[in-house]
Order: C-alpha cells, then structure tokens, then sequence
C-alpha cells in the first residue's frame, strides 16, 4: 500500500494522453486493490490538465472511437475514468466502454463504433439507466427541488441547499449539474458533470473546465469554490458501490 501512496502522489504530473497500453494496464494492477470510488477518482485525475474537446459532437463521436484520450469534454471525462476504473486493461476498458456509454450496447466492425446514435446523449439519460451508479441525491440533502419539462422530471439539490451536503460526498462520486429552467439548451437539463476527489477533510472537483466556442483543460478545484461560483440550479450525485472489483 505504501508504494501506491508514493505513486499516487508522483503520477498527476503525467500528461494521460501520452501514457502506452503498458503504462496505462500496470497502473489497473496497481489500484485494483482501491475501493471503486478511489480508482474513478484516480483515473479521472490524470486528465488534469487535458485540453477542453472544442468539437461540438465530440472528437470520439466523430471519429467514431473508443478512445480519444487527446482532448476531452466533461461527458468523454467520465466516461473514461470509470472505464479505466473497472478495466483489468485497455481492451477491457473498451469492452466495458461498449456497455455504459450505450443505452442499449456499443458495436464495433473493424475498428470503428458504428451506432454512436444509441450513445447517451443526455446526461440525465446516464442517470436514469442506473449503470452510471446510485442516485443517492436524495440521501443527501433534507430539502429536495424538482424540474419537470418535456415530459421530463428530476429531483435535485438546489445550490442554496447543496454546501450542507458537502461533507458526505466521497471519491469517485459523480456529480451532475441541473440547467435552471431558463438555461435549458437544446432540452439538456444537466448542463455538465465533474468528479469527487476527497483527500482527507478537503474535497476536489475534478471536471472538464470550459467551453466548446473556446476551449479550455481538465482542472482539480475545490468544489466548494465551484459551489460558489457556478452557473447552475443544483446537483444530483450518483455513487458506484465501493466493492465493484475489477474484472479477472
């Protein structure tokens, strides 16, 4: 274990995108042994610093990949960390990717995915399917908002309510932001979507950090100052079990 401490405190200067196979199926082995949430949460901090995916359908839609581990957005960001999180390896990883990244299933012929349309395209479709963890919003926090449009409901916590909730958040939880009714873009009612890093009292928000207009990169911030500045209605979390083992 004391290894894998020292690693951990080496590896967030590593630019992801540059790491090999290799180098990316030894540090599977190496945090196999974390709880789920630690290994999302790991994962998820070796994007820091990741250039912003300007691409308004995403580079790994349009590319129709698996992998596009060069830019990222807040979406591909997710993906990723709880695929690397749950991977023995990269083909594992992508196998699996072929699962939660599809409301039905990802398929593949040669080496293209060939029915991106079936991906989740919503995020509170991701939510939803319950493969993206538990909902466990409402455990959270004693007051409670609801948004309904287009048919639509969803149960959150309003900013003013979401400090109070702070505390309880741990590594590797998903948080995802509500659009205010006003702020609703094309129907999306999550409007981003960031990762809890929790090192001992202080809690990080590891999430893509910008725009499609103009850019940007994958930053770790205090979530509390996120909280304080951010342009959304409220939260909702989902959280994996925390004995989700990686497959042998």
């Amino acid at each position: 274990m004391r290894l894998i401490l020292v690693f951990f405190v080496l590896l967030p200067s590593v630019a992801f995108a540059f790491l090999s196979e290799g180098d990316i199926t030894a540090l599977q082995s190496e945090t196999r042994i974390l709880p789920s949430g630690e290994r999302i949460a790991f994962w998820a901090e070796q994007f820091v610093g990741t250039p912003y995916d300007t691409d308004p359908l995403g580079e790994y839609v349009r590319k129709n990949v698996i992998v596009s581990d060069e830019k990222v957005d807040c979406m591909y960001l997710t993906f990723r960390a709880v695929e690397l999180a749950f991977g023995k390896n990269p083909d594992d990883s992508q196998r699996i990717a072929l699962d939660i990244r599809f409301i039905h299933s990802g398929k593949i012929e040669g080496a293209r995915v060939v029915n991106y349309e079936d991906r989740f395209q919503y995020a509170e479709r991701m939510i939803e399917s319950g493969k993206w963890g538990k909902d466990i919003t409402p455990g959270l926090a004693g007051n409670l908002t609801t948004l309904k449009t287009s048919g639509t409901e969803i149960v959150f916590i309003a900013t003013n309510d979401v400090f109070a909730s702070v505390s309880a958040l741990r590594s590797g939880d998903i948080v995802f932001f509500v659009n205010s009714l006003e702020k609703l873009v094309d129907g999306a009612i999550i409007g981003h979507i960031g990762i809890i890093k929790k090192e001992a009292d202080t809690i990080y928000l590891i999430h893509a950090s910008g725009r499609k207009e103009t850019g940007g990169s994958v930053k770790k911030v205090l979530f509390r100052d996120y909280l304080s500045k951010m342009p959304f209605a409220g939260i909702k979390v989902s959280r994996f079990p925390a004995d989700v083992r990686i497959s042998e």
